[in-house]
């Protein structure tokens, strides 16, 4: 798995920011996921695993750094990120991801 999925899956953000900040593919895939896929899902997985209160540190930074919520898995043939989200009720990335469209549909 390349750093950059594994710094999502194992939560550490500062190591994700060092190697974007490097010049990683913000959309980068990796067993058909990109890096907001993995992060959902690693939200999702954490949650279920541990009963801990969902949270969106992952996903939130990641759309910082210009991940976009609608590109498709495996190499566009598959599903958004928002759409784990939606089905798993990740309500937290669900929300992130509606201001994201209305920011981007409004031109902010």
């Amino acid at each position: 798995m390349p750093r950059t999925h594994l710094a999502v899956e194992q939560d550490r953000l500062e190591e994700l920011r060092d190697l974007l900040a490097a010049g990683a593919d913000i959309h980068e895939e990796s067993n058909g996921f990109t890096l907001l896929h993995r992060a959902v899902d690693g939200e999702i997985g954490g949650h279920v695993q541990t009963g801990e209160p969902l949270h969106v540190d992952a996903t939130c930074f990641l759309l910082s750094q210009g991940a976009d919520p609608t590109r498709r898995s495996h190499g566009g043939t598959g599903v958004s990120a928002h759409h784990p989200a939606f089905v798993n009720r990740h309500r937290l990335a669900d929300a992130l991801f509606g201001a994201w469209r209305r920011d981007t549909r409004s031109g902010l």
